[in-house]
């Protein structure tokens, strides 16, 4: 573990809709909190690793890209990605505060999907278009390789965000399959470029390994600021098809690991629960356990932020996976693992999922079938999984559009890992 990481400061700021001024409001006073744009930029934070993207103290003239989250087409009420009214509150403020050299963009899940096509579909390219933000280069890459890395010592990254001087992360609050939440670490993902998110998948199926890789990505990419738009997050089957749940809060840091602590916190998950967490505090990206919250009400602790903002009923996998108590037992262990099993009333046979599959030969295939599918009216056929082939990486249900693949336990598996909360 990391014994030099300091303590690090995460703004919580209540919002109760998505009302423009309301959101502006908000996050003007969650960056205040911080100590406002020109102390975050002023190079205060630790910029000690020189590779880091955003290593430079950044002026009003520096190249500046917002990173949203844009995992696939979703109109904002779904909250599946960032809203348009937090992406353009965080816009107006930079421009407000004379930083106008911006960009933004995303290299969403889907990799055959159209990058700016994503961002109209979800809302932000009209805002952005409007505030006279250009849409970056996501569409190529460039290969970068990190020799302090711990697991990915190469990534390939978009080529906007290698020609940035810092980025800013606006990410959303919401569940995911693979490690629980995605926030603030989960969602620099997008700077790696188009397909090799998923050759990531396939490279690092562990998802300790997934974690670390993120960790490592987070130490190379650095944003020097993330807000979370938590005013709508998303519980349950994340982080596409699950279900809006009002959380009424933007949050705010230069560290993406106590934001990411501090949501947990508030939905009364355990953020060493978290591979993200875990991986990222122990590779030095920044600290779940080392943290203050600042409010309009004052100063608390994580605990204390919980017990007056968060949500208890918050729909998230909160108990302990199988690890090492029935190892011996080896032929229990395929029983004891999660999986993603298709709705076959929901299956529309697109083959989004099968373009998801990091697998080489693929684990997901559709099975054509003549006629008409029982409740869709389709006749391109059904997704079906070759579950030998299956690295459990969820890919194929984070893209999936219709909500028809979910991931499932088997009753042995509910039995070994109970969602007790102590």
């Amino acid at each position: 573990m990391n014994n030099e990481i300091k303590t690090s400061k995460v703004a919580l700021v209540r919002c109760d809709s998505y009302e423009q001024d309301k959101v502006d409001a908000a996050v003007r006073k969650a960056v205040a909190l911080l100590g406002g744009l020109e102390e975050i930029f002023s190079g205060s934070a630790d910029h000690s690793k020189a590779h880091a993207l955003g290593s430079q103290t950044i002026t009003k003239e520096s190249r500046l890209v917002l990173k949203p989250n844009l995992l696939a087409k979703n109109p904002p009420e779904k909250a599946c990605t960032t809203h348009p009214a937090v992406f353009e509150a965080v816009s107006k403020l930079l421009q407000e505060e004379g930083y106008t050299n911006l960009k933004y963009g995303d290299s969403p899940g889907n990799p055959v999907a159209k990058p700016e096509n994503i961002a109209a579909d979800c809302g932000l390219k009209e805002v952005a278009d409007r505030l006279g933000i250009p849409f970056g280069n996501f569409e190529s890459g460039v290969e970068m390789e990190y020799p302090e890395a711990k697991v990915a010592d190469k990534f390939i990254i978009c080529r906007e965000i290698m020609d940035a001087d810092a980025v800013i992360n606006v990410c959303k609050m919401k569940t995911h399959q693979l490690v629980r939440v995605t926030g603030a670490v989960k969602n620099t993902f997008g700077c790696v470029y188009g397909i090799n998110k998923a050759s990531s998948h396939a490279k690092f199926s562990a998802v300790e390994n997934f974690a670390g890789m993120l960790a490592d990505l987070n130490n190379v990419v650095k944003p020097k600021l993330h807000v979370m738009d938590g005013i709508v997050a998303m519980e349950g089957n994340g982080p596409q098809n699950g279900n809006p749940k009002p959380m009424n809060m933007i949050l705010a840091s230069t560290d993406p690991v106590a934001i990411d602590g501090l949501f947990c916190h508030l939905v009364d998950l355990k953020p060493e629960l978290v591979p993200t967490n875990v991986a990222a505090m122990e590779q030095g990206v920044g600290t779940y356990e080392n943290m203050i919250v600042v409010t309009e009400d004052g100063e608390m602790t994580p605990e204390q932020a919980a017990e007056k903002y968060g949500d208890k009923e918050f729909n998230v996998q909160r108990g302990k996976e199988y690890k090492g108590k029935l190892q011996a037992v080896r032929f229990l262990v395929p029983f004891l693992q999660k999986k993603p099993v298709v709705k076959e009333n929901k299956c529309i046979g697109c083959g989004i999922c099968v373009n998801s599959c990091p697998v080489e030969g693929k684990a997901i295939h559709i099975k054509k079938h003549g006629g008409k599918q029982a409740g869709t009216g389709k006749g391109r056929g059904t997704a079906t999984y070759d579950y030998d082939k299956c690295i459990k990486c969820y890919c194929c249900q984070e893209m999936c559009p219709e909500n028809a693949i979910t991931v499932k336990k088997s009753l042995l598996a509910r039995i070994a890992d109970r969602k007790w909360r102590t």
